[in-house]
C-alpha cells in the first residue's frame, strides 16, 4: 500500500483516549472519507493494542488480507492508514492478527456509522452529512425537556409499531415511520417518543438490547440520514426523541467487540466480572480508560449527530452491583470487600457530567430497579447524576394491586399508598413499559380482573391514576388501545382493534389525559417536589378509594383526584377539599365516550362548608365504578 502521511489523531487525542476523557473518538477512529494529497479516499483507524498486524479488507480489494495493512501508531495501540480511490458505500472489515495463540479474526469496525443488514455484518463506509430543519425545536428544547414541564413518553419498538398490511413481514423505513409516528403521537398528545435501541444489533429478537454498533443506527430501517430525517420530522412536529442506550453489556458475536484483538479488550477477562450470567453477554471493563472513552463518545455521538433529546440508560442496576444475578462465589468483591462496582459508579457519574456539561438541555434517565440512593441527584453531593429514574417499585406495586379482584383490594391498600413515602427521593418516571407485556406476562388489559367491561374500566382507571401521580409518564405502544395480546416483536400493534368501541374508548381516554396533563401545571410542575402533592384521604381501604390534591408552583388552581377501585357506585361519598367554591369535573374515566357507564357529578359540585378529612369544606360526590375523576377548583 502506498504510504500517505496523514492522520486524524493528534498526540492530544491519544492522551485523552488513554486517559479515559476523550468524548468524541468517533471523529478520529473508524473510517473517514477525506482527501490526501489531492486524492479522494478513506482514513482508517482502529484500537487493537495486542495485535501483531491489522489489515483492511473489503469490496475494494476482494477481501484480500495481504494488500492493505495498517500502520501501528507508536505504542498507542492504534493502527491507522489511508486507502485511496475508495468511497461511500464500500463494505469493509478489519482483519486482526493477534500476538497471542495465532488468533486471527475479521472484525466489524467498532466506530462504523453504518453496517450491512443482518445477518450480514460488514461495516460500510458512510458519511453523516445531513441538513437539519429542527432549529425551532432545538432552540426551545430546554423548556420541552424541563423536569418541571410535562413529559408523557410513548415507548416504541420501530420494527413492530406499524407494518405494511399488505406485507406484514416487511419493515417500514425510518422516513415513513417518522411521518406516521409524528401524525399519531401528535394526535395522541404525547410529548416524547422513546425508541427501544436503534443501535445496530445482529439478533433481532434481542429488541436492540444486544448492540454491536455503538455508533450506527440499525440498517434494517434505512441509512443514517434516514434515521436523522425521522428524528428531524418528529422535532418539527414538536415531539422529543429519547434513545435507549445500553452500556451495561454487549453480545459475544464473533464480528463484535468481544475478544477483539485476541485479548479481552473491551470486557473484563475474569468471567466473574466480564460475563453476564442471565443475558449470556460480555460486560464492559469500566476501569479501562480506553473503554470509558469509547462509551462516553457513543453517548455524546447520539446527542451530537442525531439531535437526541435524552438517553435512557438500560440495565443500570446490573452495572452498580458486582453480585448482580450471581450466586455466592460467582463474583469478586471490590477493594473494600463490598458488592458495589466502584468503576461502574465512577463511569456513570462521568457520563452524566459530560452529557450535561455539553448538553444542559437534554436528560439522562436511568432504568434502575433497586433502592440505590441518589440515582437522580447531582454528582457533587454524592449522586449518580441522572436527570430522572424509572420508578420500578411503583410499576410493580400498582400492577400487583390492579391485577387483584376488587373484593380483595381493601387488604392491599398499602400497595398504592406506600409510594408516597419515597416518591420525592428521586426524579421519577412512572413506566408501563415493554418489559411488562412480554414473556407470558400478558398485556395490560389481560392483567386486569373481571369481565370484559371491568377489564376496560380497570385499565382506564390505571391510566387515570398514573397520570395523576407525581412523576413523568411512560406508556409502551399498544397499551393505549387496550391491546389484548402481549407484545410480539415480529408483528405490528393490533391496530384493527380500533374497529371496536371499547378499544377506541381507551385510546380516547389516553388522548384526553395527555391533553389535560399538558394544559395543567398543577399535575406536572412539582412532580419532583413534595409541595406538589397532598393526600386528602388515603386510609379508606374498606371502600378501596383514594383522594388527593395536585398543586403547581405559581398557580392557585388545584386538581382534586378521586379514584374508586371497586365496581360499586358510591353515592354521597364525602371528600374534604381545601377551598370552597365550585369544583368542576374535568375528567371522568367512566364517561360513556370512553366506554364507561356514564356515572358522575353533572359537571361538578359546589363545596359545602362541612368540615371533612381535616378540611373546612367538602364535596358530596358520586363515585363511578372502577373510575378516576379529576376536579378543578373554579373559585367561589
Amino acid at each position: 500500500m502506498v504510504r500517505y502521511d496523514i492522520s486524524l489523531l493528534t498526540d492530544d487525542d491519544l492522551h485523552y483516549f488513554n486517559e479515559g476523557t476523550h468524548y468524541r473518538l468517533y471523529q478520529k477512529l473508524g473510517a473517514h472519507l477525506l482527501q490526501a494529497k489531492g486524492v479522494e479516499g478513506v482514513y482508517f483507524a482502529v484500537w487493537a493494542p495486542n495485535a501483531e498486524r491489522v489489515c483492511v479488507i473489503g469490496d475494494f480489494n476482494y477481501w484480500d488480507k495481504n494488500n492493505h495493512p495498517l500502520q501501528a501508531r507508536g505504542e498507542s495501540g492504534v493502527w491507522e492508514g489511508f486507502i485511496p480511490h475508495i468511497g461511500k458505500g464500500t463494505r469493509y472489515k478489519f482483519q486482526v492478527y493477534s500476538r497471542y495463540q495465532g488468533y486471527q479474526i475479521d472484525k466489524a469496525d467498532p466506530f462504523a456509522f453504518y453496517n450491512e443488514v443482518a445477518p450480514q455484518n460488514a461495516s460500510i463506509i458512510w458519511d453523516l452529512d445531513y441538513t437539519w430543519s429542527d432549529a425551532e425545536w432545538m432552540k426551545s428544547r430546554s423548556e420541552r425537556n424541563s423536569r418541571s414541564g410535562p413529559i408523557a413518553i410513548y415507548e416504541v419498538h420501530l420494527g413492530s409499531w406499524l407494518r405494511s398490511p399488505d406485507n406484514p413481514e416487511q419493515f417500514f423505513g425510518y422516513r415513513v415511520l417518522g411521518e406516521k409516528l409524528a401524525d399519531y403521537v401528535e394526535k395522541m398528545g404525547f410529548t416524547h417518543v422513546e425508541f427501544l435501541p436503534v443501535m445496530e444489533h445482529p439478533y433481532y429478537p434481542s429488541w436492540g438490547y444486544q448492540i454491536t454498533g455503538y455508533f450506527a443506527p440499525t440498517s434494517r430501517y434505512g441509512t443514517p440520514q434516514d434515521f436523522m430525517s425521522c428524528i428531524d420530522h418528529l422535532h418539527q412536529r414538536g415531539i422529543g426523541v429519547i434513545l435507549d442506550w445500553v452500556p451495561s453489556h454487549f453480545p459475544n458475536d464473533g464480528h463484535g467487540l468481544g475478544f477483539f484483538d485476541g485479548t479481552h479488550l473491551y470486557e473484563h477477562a475474569d468471567p466473574r466480572q466480564g460475563f453476564h450470567p442471565e443475558w449470556k453477554s460480555f460486560i464492559f471493563n469500566y476501569g479501562r480508560n480506553e473503554v470509558r472513552s469509547f462509551l462516553l463518545s457513543s453517548a455524546l455521538f447520539w446527542l451530537d449527530r442525531y439531535h437526541a433529546d435524552a438517553l435512557r440508560v438500560d440495565g443500570v442496576a446490573s452495572m452498580l452491583y458486582l453480585d448482580y444475578a450471581r450466586k455466592e462465589g460467582e463474583w469478586i468483591p471490590n477493594q473494600y470487600g463490598g458488592k458495589e462496582n466502584l468503576e461502574a459508579i465512577d463511569f456513570l457519574r462521568q457520563m452524566n457530567v459530560s452529557v450535561y456539561q455539553n448538553y444542559p438541555d437534554v436528560q439522562t434517565i436511568a432504568e434502575e430497579s433497586t433502592s440505590w440512593p441518589m440515582v437522580s441527584r447531582p454528582t457533587d453531593i454524592g449522586g449518580l447524576g441522572f436527570g430522572m429514574k424509572w420508578d420500578m417499585g411503583w410499576m410493580h406495586d400498582t400492577l400487583s394491586y390492579m391485577s387483584k379482584d376488587p373484593i380483595y383490594r381493601s387488604y392491599h391498600q398499602g400497595e398504592l399508598t406506600f409510594r408516597m413515602i419515597y416518591a420525592f427521593t428521586e426524579n421519577f418516571v412512572l413506566p408501563l413499559s415493554h418489559d411488562e407485556v412480554v414473556h407470558m406476562k400478558g398485556s395490560l388489559l389481560r392483567k386486569m380482573p373481571g369481565d370484559d367491561w371491568q377489564k376496560f374500566a380497570n385499565l382506564r382507571l390505571l391510566f387515570g391514576y398514573m397520570y395523576a401521580q407525581p412523576g413523568k409518564k411512560l406508556l409502551f405502544m399498544g397499551g393505549e388501545i387496550a391491546q389484548w395480546d402481549e407484545w410480539k416483536y415480529s408483528y405490528s400493534v393490533d391496530w384493527h382493534l380500533l374497529e371496536y368501541a371499547p378499544h377506541r374508548g381507551v385510546q380516547k381516554w389516553v388522548e384526553d389525559l395527555n391533553r389535560f396533563y399538558r394544559l395543567e401545571p398543577s399535575i406536572y410542575e412539582l412532580d419532583f417536589e413534595p409541595e406538589g402533592f397532598e393526600w386528602i384521604n388515603c386510609n379508606d381501604a374498606a371502600a378501596s378509594t383514594l383522594s388527593f390534591i395536585r398543586k403547581g408552583r405559581t398557580t392557585r388552581d388545584l386538581i382534586l383526584v378521586v379514584c374508586n377501585f371497586t365496581p360499586v357506585i358510591r353515592t354521597g361519598y364525602r371528600v374534604g377539599v381545601p377551598q370552597g367554591g365550585f369544583w368542576k369535573e374535568m375528567l371522568n374515566s367512566d364517561s360513556t365516550v370512553y366506554g364507561g357507564s356514564g356515572q358522575g357529578n353533572a359537571g361538578g359540585m359546589e363545596a359545602e362548608a362541612i368540615p371533612y378529612d381535616g378540611r373546612s369544606y367538602s364535596l358530596s360526590l358520586t363515585l363511578p365504578p372502577l373510575a378516576a375523576m379529576y376536579f378543578k377548583n373554579a373559585g367561589s
